[in-house]
């Protein structure tokens, strides 16, 4: 039966009713929502219907309609089986293309449940507001099957609360408003196979108006400096903004809390009133005065009691927060180490335990839980944002958590931290830089610092002082899904990068940290996380990602470390450990998760290294060491981590910390290392004197300013593989054929970490695509994504193809990926460059395999993943840059070479490590004998220390040996070719010559 039908058919039948059974109470009539009769099919959004969902491929339930005879209404029920180890369940959505529906003249919702007693609990959520079913808010509650058969399970919808752990979208309102409602969702027990089933949902009983209407006030924490009076602003609201029909009244006064009356502030006392027929939206004020003393203090409470008649009261008491004061760690003329330590000296076990704990932002079951638990930090995981996800709206957020901190007896600020690791990239319309691949491609340090700069002052304007990055991982097997994240697979690339955490953080001493354009750097992910042999994981479907890392001590030194030496040096204020293990040859542990590798995070990082700022854990990353969860906590605090990153479990870790401190597992000693180290960072970062978003500098945020820096880095990021007959630069005269799958698509040019964790394709953040770039480029463009529109009549073709976005293990080649182009891709660069010459843009995190068709494409550019500004490919497509990025990576022939890198024994590539032709440049003549004399030049300019001289002259030596090797770049070339670039980025000009000159001669 059609829904509009069925609505019909059930008032028609309240109607024939007798009024006593229709509408008790003068209740209005039950409203079907589904009655599993077929009239609502298995679908998902945009459509309305019933769908499954689960945290992996075996958890969500199997659901049919089952015809029963003892169905309590119909002739069939919604049964179905699950076996869930993570998560799962189904929803009913309503039609994203129809109005949302209209609860509000209800009591609740209820339904019949066929009970199995089980003792197991059942979470049913309802969606509030929003756009649809899938970005609105979930308000949720439960019931226990503990009966037998047929039970009417009733939920009045005041016993719904906001879900904290888990929001699509963010929060809309917070409030559940009850007008604008797209269906339900139920959630079936974890670890126990069952059965269920669940029949006739529907809207019962009639709404009071304390459900309709609502008190609140302007804030649940209100800090005034001693001797200030604080103003509480209470306000009445109502569903659908209709006056209230009853008077509603508030009745106040001071009590409790840990201010002293009379000594402290004035109590106050008295009742507000808001008459029947008064409006939504009114606001009454509750003032309280403080009084001022001569004693330096910490922060003291006063709550303020509500009592309210005719409406819903506030979810919390509203507590004035007489400000500390006096104290020497508010002194800002002191220095940080003294503030620190008198901070430290006065605060209790719980208090520090609170600083080293870091929740995501919506796992929190309580916003009072920031004060209750004395948390030090917050975060958003990828994708973690307010709605609407604007700069205005993350300041809102951060601001409002770190007034929560107010609250605590010290008020030590939050310090809240993202991800934001190529640009402010959960942020809907930052501007996004290429992912570090490319700006290792660029081999430019000072626009990598420049690129750090643009990010940090854009999410320095949005509150958020702490960034997740760089990682200074040196990748080593393309096939790992991470790749893109690293600046290339020599670690002497790696360290030239990371002029960027100058960009992030101003100099290396940290005096510039307390500006509104800075930001604290991590480097992460320590160490050899970009080693991790192919295999090895053992996360979920993983293959590479959180694998182990096999080495000598030799090779861990060189090739992984070394990158973090450099960043201590230039004074990173946290670095993050991999959640790889290590087997280190000759150790006798074999692999040992980094987050328990004492020797390694005490001994060689702070230790050896002089490392002076924090090391905060990754993602939940301590429930993956053995053992129970005080040993996970032991473990790793005792290896040196300051900070631990429990996204969901924040009260656990607290109460495991501290048993275990109190138990003489853990040493104060080391709690109060800990903390000293954060405290440190917050003091240098000014976050005690302005812990509130300077949003100076938002305006700035996606400017042309900051996308001309991405736009440049685009550019220099390009690398040109292959030029037959110069076909690049294009012509504007030219026709041009462009096809191909990542040619118009601003998801897939941006890549993972992108407003989402994984990423998506199609129109995600505001951009310009490679094909809008082209066209704004003044050229003559055809545009066909499949190439199927004809193609005579063109001077050429443009297919730009590569993969789809990822992140992590995700991304890992054997978890579902590999490094070959789709069939699709495949067929566009066939078709168009059967017709036509063609060059092939690969936009990708990592090379992809090419070279059964590389004879067939005239030139190849790897684009990587360039991000926002696709007006930067398009300024080297057509000459208004030269072509001038080189490849951070080996670009291998097949995926049986893998792991490939330069330095190796056997090095046989489709492209060696540093390889990168150019055009607007003219390549020197004379041959061995211009070698020779440059390799002089060469020497001399390392002698004198003259760096920009000596990169000059390699730089004319590489481009010889390239125009030579042409298309046949053999093994003895090669590998030459690549260890020159190796000796390059070290500073040996001259010995980098003698490579290139040893590669020409074997070309």
């Amino acid at each position: 039966m059609p829904r509009t039908a069925l609505l019909v058919s059930a008032a028609l039948l309240a109607a024939a009713l007798p009024l006593s059974s229709a509408r008790a109470d003068d209740a209005p009539a039950p409203v079907p929502v589904d009655r599993f009769e077929g009239e609502v099919p298995f679908a998902s959004q945009p459509a309305e219907g019933i769908f499954t969902w689960g945290g992996d491929g075996d958890d969500p339930p199997a659901l049919d309609l089952t015809a029963r005879a003892d169905a309590p209404e119909g002739d069939k029920v919604l049964s179905g089986t699950y076996d869930i180890s993570g998560y799962g369940g189904f929803t009913h959505d309503f039609a994203a293309n129809e109005p949302a529906h209209d609860w509000s003249s209800h009591q609740g919702i209820r339904f019949w449940w066929d009970g199995r007693d089980n003792g197991e609990k059942v979470a049913f959520e309802i969606k509030d507001g929003g756009a649809h079913g899938e970005a609105s808010e979930l308000w949720t509650t439960s019931f226990t099957d503990d009966f037998s058969g047929w039970k009417q399970i009733e939920i009045p919808f005041t016993d719904f609360v906001y879900r904290t752990d888990y929001q699509p979208v963010g929060g809309i309102d917070h409030v559940l408003g009850l007008t604008g409602m797209w269906g339900y969702a139920v959630t079936l027990p974890v670890g126990v196979r069952g059965r269920f089933a669940m029949d006739d949902v529907e809207l019962y009983g009639k709404a009071d108006q304390s459900l309709r209407a609502t008190i609140t006030t302007d804030s649940a924490v209100h800090p005034v400096a001693e001797g200030g009076t604080a103003t509480v602003r209470v306000t009445l609201a109502t569903t659908g903004s209709a006056p209230v029909d009853e008077p509603v009244t508030v009745t106040y006064e001071t009590t409790g809390g840990t201010a002293e009356p009379g000594a402290d502030y004035i109590p106050v006392t008295g009742t507000l009133t808001f008459p029947a027929g008064t409006a939504s939206g009114v606001t009454r004020t509750i003032e309280v005065p403080t009084r001022k003393d001569k004693a330096a203090e910490s922060a003291e409470t006063i709550p303020l009691k509500l009592t309210v008649t005719g409406a819903k009261p506030p979810a919390e008491t509203p507590r004035i927060v007489v400000d500390a004061h006096g104290l020497p760690y508010l002194n800002r003329a002191l220095p940080v180490r003294k503030r620190v330590a008198d901070l430290l000296s006065r605060m209790s076990l719980a208090e520090k335990a609170g600083q080293m704990t870091q929740a995501e932002r919506a796992a929190l079951a309580a916003p009072g839980d920031i004060a209750a638990y004395h948390l030090g930090s917050l975060l958003s995981g990828g994708g973690s944002t307010p709605t609407p996800n604007t700069p205005e709206a993350w300041a809102r957020m951060i601001d409002g958590f770190q007034l929560r901190a107010r609250a605590t007896r010290f008020q030590i600020p939050l310090i809240y931290g993202v991800d934001a690791v190529h640009g402010h990239n959960n942020l809907v319309g930052a501007t996004v830089m290429p992912h570090n691949i490319g700006i290792g491609a660029t081999r430019d340090p000072r626009l990598a610092q420049r690129t750090g700069a643009v990010t940090a002052a854009e999410v320095r304007a949005t509150g958020v002082p702490w960034d997740f990055a760089p990682c200074l991982c040196v990748t080593r097997d393309e096939r790992w899904g991470r790749s893109y994240e690293s600046f290339g697979e020599d670690p002497a690339l790696v360290e030239s990068m990371e002029t960027v955490i100058q960009g992030l953080q101003g100099h290396s001493d940290g005096r510039d940290l307390r500006r509104d354009d800075k930001v604290l750097a991590t480097a992460k992910h320590f160490v050899g996380d970009g080693g991790t042999a192919y295999g090895s994981s053992t996360t979920g479907t993983y293959t590479v990602d959180q694998g182990v890392t096999e080495v000598t001590r030799r090779q861990l030194e060189a090739v992984h470390l070394a990158p973090y030496q450099e960043a201590v040096d230039r004074g990173v204020g946290s670095v993050m450990p991999s959640y790889s293990s290590l087997d280190l040859a000759g150790d006798g542990r074999g692999p040992v998760k980094m987050h328990a590798r004492a020797d390694m995070i005490n001994g060689v990082l702070k230790g050896r290294m002089g490392f002076d700022g924090f090391v905060i854990s990754d993602w939940a990353a301590i429930d993956q060491l053995p053992g129970d969860y005080a040993s996970d906590v032991r473990t790793s605090v005792n290896a040196g981590l300051d900070m631990i990153m429990v996204p969901y479990t924040y009260k656990d870790f607290t109460e495991a910390l501290i048993d275990e401190v109190e138990a003489g597992r853990i040493s104060t000693a080391r709690i109060d290392d800990a903390v000293s180290r954060v405290l440190t960072q917050k003091f240098r970062l000014g976050l005690f004197e302005h812990p509130y978003a300077d949003t100076t500098g938002a305006s700035r945020i996606g400017s042309p300013a900051h996308r001309a820096v991405a736009r440049q880095a685009a550019a220099e990021s390009q690398v040109l593989l292959k030029n037959d007959g110069g076909l690049l630069p294009l012509k504007k005269t030219q026709k041009v054929y462009v096809a191909g799958s990542n040619a118009d698509d601003i998801g897939n040019q941006t890549g993972g970490w992108t407003v989402t964790w994984q990423g998506g394709s199609g129109n995600t953040t505001p951009g310009t695509t490679i094909l809008e770039g082209m066209r704004r480029a003044g050229g003559d463009i055809t545009y066909s994504r499949d190439a199927s529109a004809p193609l005579t009549g063109y001077d050429l073709g443009v297919v730009v193809v590569g993969e789809t976005p990822y992140a992590e293990g995700v991304g890992d080649v054997g978890n579902g990926n590999d490094l070959e182009l789709t069939a699709a891709d495949k067929a566009a660069v066939d078709k168009v460059c059967a017709a036509t010459r063609c060059a092939v843009l690969i936009v990708s995190g990592r090379p992809q395999l090419i070279g059964d068709r590389l004879g067939a494409i005239d030139a190849l550019v790897a684009s990587w993943l360039p991000g926002t500004e696709g007006d930067g490919v398009a300024d080297v497509l057509y000459g208004r840059r030269a072509f001038t990025g080189q490849l951070p990576v080996t670009w291998p022939r097949s995926e049986a070479q893998l792991p490939v890198n330069v330095g190796d024994p056997a090095y046989d590539p489709q492209f060696p490590y540093g390889w990168g032709l150019t055009t607007l440049t003219k390549v020197p003549e004379g041959g061995a004998t211009t070698l020779r004399t440059l390799g002089l030049a060469a020497t001399a300019a390392e002698r004198a220390g003259t760096g920009a001289v000596g990169r000059a002259l390699v730089t004319k030596a590489r481009l010889i040996v390239q125009r030579k090797a042409g298309r046949s770049i053999t093994e003895a070339m090669a590998k030459p070719f690549a260890e020159a670039d190796h000796l390059l980025l070290a500073g040996r000009y001259g010995a980098a010559v003698a490579k290139l000159a040893e590669a020409y001669r074997a070309g």
